[in-house]
């Protein structure tokens, strides 16, 4: 944290009662939504992670960290309150700052969420940039991702646990990939609130070229760094595709540089731009309830939109077997229709 004092911006927004599904990605929103809708089902996630305990990590945080306050890290202090209060969250959630040469910022548990900032990370970023940070963080929060990232952590370290049960372990692994592929979408949403926080692209742009291995800014051309993800997106050899996959199978982030576009394309739009006038989705109007199928209806049109404007290789081949199974279904389930009668074809 290189700067003396944290500063207190006059024209920084605030979202009084925001609802998470103001600014979610598409993808995102519709894991989320059935989440939510669902009766029951925060229940089972807790039981099912009932083999941990969550007040023992409280406890491990507790004693291991520094615990952010007025009297410990201030100026991180400072931004965690500003943030929940950008936000406009019920509760400020505690941070922690732990010893660790990794650069890394995770919100775990279920009940009573915590972020937990490494010291890494808290050394290399400016105020602003740590803004983004715990801004990113809070926006886990806001959207009740902490339960399934819980989840998720807990998992993995079951996996080694019962890696000897060929069965089990491959189910296991079939439901982390899974939470995986959901928390890289999870991740590319609370960008989004992290930018919402700051309202400082710039600042969220420092933090993924410094995620990327900029140590230094004055080393690093901005639009040559852009173009790498362009070029990412970009591959035309299929052998790429495949290693695109494999590379991302692992991952519980995506890739720094694909997320730095990401959002620096979301800053250019219409729909961050009308949630900073004010025109938002707040808590209290939102039933996801009633908009679960649009909201699986919308992250199926993410994806398929991203197929569609894709120029990888892979992406076209699966989108054009997509259209033509589509297809043939169709026509099949047409002739059921018409009790096994050709239909004539519409003029074109």
């Amino acid at each position: 944290m290189t700067d003396n004092e944290v500063s207190r911006s006059s024209t920084r927004v605030r979202f009084p009662r925001i609802g998470p599904r103001a600014y979610e990605h598409p993808a995102d929103r519709g894991a989320m939504a059935g989440l939510r809708a669902v009766p029951g089902v925060a229940e089972v996630l807790k039981a099912a992670s009932g083999l941990f305990s969550e007040r023992g990590e409280r406890l491990l945080a507790l004693a291991s960290a520094i615990r952010v306050g007025d009297k410990q890290y201030p100026k991180l202090d400072t931004l965690r309150v500003e943030c929940a209060e950008t936000l406009d969250l019920d509760t400020v959630p505690n941070v922690f700052v732990e010893r660790n040469p990794v650069a890394n910022a995770m919100t775990v548990g279920i009940d009573e969420p915590f972020i937990v900032l490494t010291t890494s990370l808290v050394e290399a970023l400016d105020t602003e940039s740590l803004r983004f940070v715990i801004g990113h963080e809070m926006g886990h929060v806001l959207s009740g991702h902490a339960v399934l990232r819980t989840l998720l952590l807990r998992l993995l370290h079951l996996q080694m646990t019962i890696a000897f049960i060929p069965a089990g372990a491959l189910a296991l692994r079939a439901a982390i990939a899974a939470l995986r592929e959901w928390f890289r979408k999870a991740e590319l949403t609370c960008d989004r609130a992290g930018l919402l926080c700051g309202q400082d692209p710039a600042a969220a742009l420092r933090t993924h070229v410094y995620l990327a291995g900029g140590t230094d800014l004055t080393q690093i051309d901005i639009p040559s760094f852009l173009q790498q993800a362009k070029e990412y997106e970009e591959v035309d050899d299929i052998r790429d595709s495949i290693h695109k996959l494999r590379s991302v199978e692992g991952m519980s982030h995506p890739f720094a540089v694909v997320r730095a576009a990401q959002l620096q394309r979301w800053a250019a739009s219409e729909e961050y731009r009308a949630i900073l006038a004010g025109d938002y989705l707040r808590r209290d109007e939102d039933s996801p309830t009633s908009t679960l199928s649009d909201d699986m209806k919308s992250a199926a049109k993410s994806y398929k939109e991203g197929f569609a404007n894709s120029t990888d290789p892979l992406a076209k081949v699966l989108n054009d077997v997509g259209d033509a199974l589509s297809g043939a279904a169709g026509k099949v389930f047409s002739k059921f229709g018409t009790g096994g009668r050709e239909e004539p074809e519409s003029p074109n």
